[in-house]
């Protein structure tokens, strides 16, 4: 061991010298003995053997714990104690000093490399990079470009995309060691320290020049001065004060620039009077002194590098060789210290987060509010070998210390996005999945992600989002099982408070994942859904109560005085499926009719109290209308409502006829009046030949309010809970929920003209405006002249390449859904959100809404068949019974709907299924050579008594395949 500097107090080990020491002098207490550590103070040192002994020298006017200290615990807290005049202690304004170790809690979950102390500054350092200093900045030391004292940890952001992974503090100025071997260093510069050639101080972290090029291992400063190891060149230089001969470089006067140590045989040469050859091990300053620890050729210690972190040394990560180690703690000692040490390591959130960092391309260095930094697939092996039998009795400690300790200590602001790791770690465990620990730990975790500040809550959110769909998906399908889990058993083991507390965390997390999901699009959006939720919720009676609380808040009335239980499942509607959200429009409906009756009522008897019966107000929305005159009568009754009175149950009365509105009517109404306004004649809508769909006209000659009147009607049919079969295509009902149709929409539109526009965008030449000879402009055909519609302004002029190529698509998807029927969509939306509009259809997809205006197609014949309802003669075993349904079986997809569209009207079912769908088949007196009659209005068939089941079958056929319908030809 080498040594030199200042030994007036005789902290060399080499006695007390009045003089400097300026060339290393070699130390020969410890000759022959194996050294470990040397650490240094102001003056004093600290020598560690390998046998465990520790020998001290120095002066001792303090005791000589230094003016103050930091230290960590294996489960990674910091503690700090000493003289606090600056803040050094990290613990906050005004703090006293401390004669005890405190822990720091400011910079509690943070998986820490390393601590270190200055003169009166402190630094944590991160395994990932992250750096931290407190306590005094007269001379810019904390490098955070300005001069203010810090008295708790401040991240010092500059240096965070560095890969820092070593640091040294002197009396005023510190030093930074890069992975890459980059040395930074920032502070008071008086004496040259910082080694930029100059005296001055740096207020952030400046590179030192003179070292780039090499490859720097080893970094320690001293009170004013600095040295740094290059191992390639085995050279150690110094640089800053040297009054006390602390640099060795055996001359007098300061270093503002990297100086070689005075060492020839540290540059490879021997040694003038012994033939070996020696390495560098180890380089320390103290205050004013240095120390070197060499070894030769037969002791071989390698050089240390202190760019290498070893995690052991400052906290215990857990992988498989901790989880075994523990694992035989347990089974081969029954004393309770050693499973409190046990538990004190698994409940320590810094040694999770210090475990599965993800090293490939050193990722974890980039660890940010977008990235994690740790390895999700090392997490899974470790916990399915925890889930191991041979792990049981550890799995259970492990969850116990979750439970009791780690979730509950989870804070709500987390210092750095480091310590936020464990929120990714913990959702991988696989205990959360059972149902037994569901109140345990599943929810508790819940409640802590919920509890998060904004900003940390959003890094969770970005972290969510690039997770794996899988580790997504689990997460999503756990909680929808917890919603099941509290529906059905979890109110048999809770009180109600908690009851509610713990069923709300549950549904707002899985809002949670849902927002991210809207970003991210991990899953589709059913995934959410929780099938089992109407038959295991009343959802009209849930709708109704939530309906009733917002009232109340409206009014200024306590949530906390309502009757109602304050979770309703209605105000989460992502997890309710299409048929739970239709019974929500519908209730909605049924009670925004109520309110207009009632309101109707309520001013019949006011107008009958002041003796103005005349003024009375219909409760319903009757429509008197001619069945030569439907589209004409039916304008003109609607145009004598209001928009309140839309929302009053519909009753229709044809002229002539007296016939009672039970439902039947006003479905047949619905049928003939949307036959009569598509018919071509009317030049409304472009019918697509190809996909048998249409999309409304660019030229037609009625008025606008006709398609006013067809969104009325499309409205009214959803209001009053009736199916109608209107061909549009999905890209209508995106429209109608201001979602933008895309190429796809146009491909179920228009096929071939679609196909004709990926080819464009799929086309891998460079030859684009060659190859298709396109411009912003397309040609359309009306009444037998061609006109040109430029997509943009100026478009015939602007050639389609390469590049715009996509811009063109889009316009060119604007003009067919927007641009070129702007007036015609805009009246049809008008109509049907005047009727429909609201809160309710907007939690609706696309997809849905379209199932709920036309049905879908979620066939189950058997189920048709179990709710079929018998008159006259037959019964559900009548022989013509039986042979009709063997025959309907038999028939292949198409003629099922074929008949379908024969009975109902429409070939689609109701959205709330099968069950909904009820048809009545009643006998009649014609003989066998009679067809079956249909009663669309009443999904009614009149069905002759057939003997045999090859005439049935035949005459089934016939019916069905003569039956045009009210949908397209």
């Amino acid at each position: 061991m080498l040594c030199w500097g200042n030994a007036k107090d005789g902290q060399l080990g080499i006695g007390v010298e009045k003089n400097p020491v300026f060339e290393p002098r070699n130390c020969h207490v410890f000759s022959g003995r194996g050294m470990k550590e040397v650490a240094c103070g102001s003056q004093h040192s600290v020598f560690l053997m390998y046998d465990g002994s520790v020998y001290t020298c120095g002066s001792n006017s303090w005791g000589q714990l230094g003016h103050d200290k930091a230290g960590t615990s294996p489960d990674g807290q910091l503690f700090t104690w000493g003289q606090n005049t600056s803040g050094q202690l990290g613990l906050g304004k005004g703090e006293p000093s401390k004669l005890f170790p405190h822990p720091l809690k400011s910079l509690a979950g943070i998986p820490l490399a390393q601590i270190t102390a200055g003169g009166d500054h402190s630094f944590a350092l991160s395994l990932s990079g992250a750096v931290f200093g407190w306590g005094k900045n007269r001379a810019g030391q904390l490098g955070l470009n300005d001069k203010q004292d810090r008295a708790v940890p401040c991240h010092i952001k500059f240096l965070r995309s560095q890969k820092v992974v070593y640091i040294s503090c002197g009396d005023e100025h510190t030093a930074a060691l890069t992975k890459d071997g980059g040395l930074f260093t920032f502070g008071d510069g008086s004496w040259g320290q910082l080694g930029h050639g100059s005296t001055n101080s740096e207020l952030l972290p400046r590179r030192v020049l003179e070292l780039m090029g090499t490859e720097v291992s080893q970094i320690t400063c001293g009170r004013h001065h600095t040295l740094a190891f290059v191992p390639s060149s085995g050279v150690v230089y110094a640089f800053g004060c040297n009054s006390h001969g602390q640099l060795g470089t055996g001359i007098l006067g300061d270093a503002r620039s990297p100086f070689p140590v005075k060492a020839s045989f540290l540059t490879g040469k021997f040694h003038r009077r012994e033939s070996k050859q020696y390495t560098v091990t180890k380089i320390i300053c103290g205050g004013d002194h240095s120390f070197l620890l060499y070894s030769n050729e037969q002791t071989s210690v390698p050089s240390e590098d202190f760019r290498v972190i070893n995690i052991g040394k400052s906290l215990s990560p857990i992988n498989y060789e901790s989880l075994n180690s523990l694992r035989l703690k347990l089974m081969y000692n029954t004393d309770s210290s050693i499973t409190n040490d046990v538990i004190v390591q698994l409940s320590s959130t810094a040694c999770w987060n210090a475990s599965f960092l993800d090293q490939s391309d050193d990722t974890h260095f980039k660890t940010n509010p977008k990235i994690p930094g740790i390895d999700l697939n090392s997490v899974r092996m470790l916990f399915e070998t925890l889930s191991k039998p041979a792990f049981s009795e550890l799995m259970e400690q492990a969850t116990k210390s979750f439970e009791s300790l780690l979730i509950p200590q989870l804070p709500r602001s987390p210092p750095d996005v480091e310590a936020m790791r464990i929120y990714l770690i913990l959702s991988e465990y696989p205990a959360l999945q059972d149902s037994k620990n569901y109140i345990r730990l599943t929810i508790p975790l819940a409640m802590a992600i919920l509890r998060l500040d904004a900003n940390p809550s959003k890094v969770l959110d970005n972290w969510w989002c690039i997770v794996d769909g899988s580790v997504f998906t689990r997460m999503v399908d756990m909680y929808k099982s917890i919603v099941v889990f509290m529906l059905t058993g979890g109110k048999t083991v809770l009180v109600p408070m908690f009851y509610e507390n713990y069923f709300l965390a549950t549904l707002r997390l899985l809002e949670k994942l849902h927002k991210v999901n809207l970003k991210a699009q991990h899953v589709e959006y059913n995934r959410f859904y929780i099938p089992d939720i109407t038959s295991l919720v009343d959802i009209q009676e849930d709708y109704l109560k939530w309906f009733l609380s917002k009232a109340e808040i409206k009014v200024g009335s306590s949530p906390s005085q309502s009757d109602f239980p304050a979770v309703n499942l209605c105000a989460y509607p992502f997890i309710l499926n299409a048929k739970a959200k239709t019974t929500m429009l519908q209730t909605d409906a049924e009670l925004q009719m109520q309110m207009a009756v009632s309101g109707a009522n309520l001013h019949n008897v006011f107008m009958l109290l002041t003796l103005e019966p005349h003024l009375a107000r219909n409760p319903y929305l009757v429509l008197h209308v001619r069945r030569s005159h439907l589209v004409s009568d039916t304008l003109r009754e609607l145009t004598m409502y209001s928009d309140v009175d839309l929302k009053k149950p519909l009753k229709v009365i044809f002229d002539g006829e007296e016939a009672v509105d039970a439902g039947g009517v006003t479905k047949e109404f619905f049928l003939l009046l949307l036959k009569e306004l598509m018919d071509p004649v009317y030049g409304m809508f472009t019918h697509y030949k190809e996909s048998n769909l249409l999309w409304f006209s660019d030229k037609c000659f009625v008025e606008q309010n006709w398609f006013h009147l067809i969104g009325i009607i499309c409205g009214l049919a959803i209001y009053n809970a009736t199916v109608v079969d209107l061909h549009f295509p999905l890209a209508l009902y995106k429209k109608l929920l201001e979602v933008s149709p895309t190429l796809e929409d146009f491909k179920e539109l228009s096929p071939t003209e679609a196909r004709s526009l990926q080819q464009l965008l799929d086309y891998e030449g460079s030859d684009v405006e060659e190859t298709f000879l396109l411009n912003f402009a397309i040609t359309r055909e009306n009444y037998g002249m061609t006109e040109v519609k430029e997509l943009i302004p100026g478009g015939e002029s602007v050639a389609v390449d390469k590049n715009n190529r996509k811009e063109f698509v889009e316009a060119y998807l604007r003009y067919v859904f927007s641009d070129s029927v702007g007036e015609q969509y805009s009246a049809f939306s008008a109509g049907f959100l005047k009727v429909c509009g609201g809160e309710i259809l907007s939690l609706f997809q696309p997809s849905e809404l379209m199932a709920m205006v036309v049905g879908n197609n979620n066939y189950n014949w058997e189920e048709m068949e179990k709710n079929a309802v018998y008159k006259g003669e037959y019964t559900a075993t009548h022989p013509t019974v039986r042979l009709f349904w063997e025959v309907f079986h038999e028939f292949p997809l198409e003629k099922k709907k074929q008949f379908l569209l024969f009975l109902t009207g429409s070939d689609r079912i109701p959205i709330h299924g099968m069950e909904s769908l009820r048809i009545i088949i009643q006998s009649t007196t014609a003989e066998e050579h009679y067809l079956p009659v249909a009663h669309t209005c009443y999904n009614l068939l009149d069905m002759p008594r057939y003997q045999t089941k090859e005439i049935l079958r035949r005459r089934l056929t016939q019916a069905v395949e003569q039956y045009e319908g009210f949908s397209l030809v």
